[in-house]
């Protein structure tokens, strides 16, 4: 099957694999059954061996799946060493969180430069990166040709920003603006967050217990 044709659910489902995978390297685990791996990642053995099959076999019968070599293929698939350059747009108590406290270089992305608004933001560091006046953003994308961008930016002013970031060769976004980005451009790839929904999906639980 070619990577083009596989369904978004398995694509969402990789990560998960990678972290699990990532966590029984760490507790000293060489292999796993699908069975084994199913009863910690609460998805059915058939539904594993479907999803890892998508990108060819993993597993051998009779001795499962080598777990050191599941979990690198799975980075491979999502590409965790390929540091695409990566631009945040908000450096408000979002941004400044996302940037502080996520490991970009662990997940694929270099953060290159942080952009705000705001002067009393401008100059200052975040993670290591200055940030640097909204204004400055065409110059540092053609001298640096950033692929992707977070957007912790309001929501009226989100697709407008993204839709000038494509203009400068951005590929992906990262969208925290709470506004669903619509792209004309079928190449760029969007993930819209929106944190209160997992919230609210958990108040559904607890109200439907």
């Amino acid at each position: 099957m070619s990577k083009s044709s596989v369904s978004s659910s398995v694509i969402k489902r990789l990560p998960r694999y990678y972290r699990f995978l990532g966590d029984l390297c760490r507790k000293g685990y060489t292999r796993i059954s699908s069975r084994e791996l199913s009863e910690k990642m609460g998805f059915t053995a058939s539904q594993i061996r479907q999803d890892l099959n998508c990108f060819g076999g993993f597993g051998q019968q009779g001795y499962g799946y080598n777990v050191k070599e599941l979990h690198k293929a799975i980075g491979d698939i999502l590409g965790v060493n390929a540091e695409n350059k990566l631009i945040m747009i908000g450096a408000g108590n979002l941004g400044s969180a996302i940037a502080s406290h996520i490991d970009f270089r662990k997940k694929g992305f270099k953060l290159i430069g942080i952009f705000d608004s705001d002067p009393e933001k401008c100059g200052q560091e975040i993670a290591g990166v200055k940030v640097t006046d909204v204004a400055e953003i065409r110059r540092f994308c053609v001298a640096n040709k950033p692929i992707c961008a977070v957007l912790c930016i309001p929501k009226n002013s989100a697709q407008y920003v993204a839709n000038s970031l494509v203009d400068l060769g951005v590929k992906a976004f990262w969208n925290f603006s709470h506004y669903d980005l619509k792209m004309e451009h079928e190449s760029i790839i969007v993930e819209n967050v929106h944190l209160g929904d997992s919230l609210m999906t958990l108040a559904y639980g607890l109200n439907n217990q």
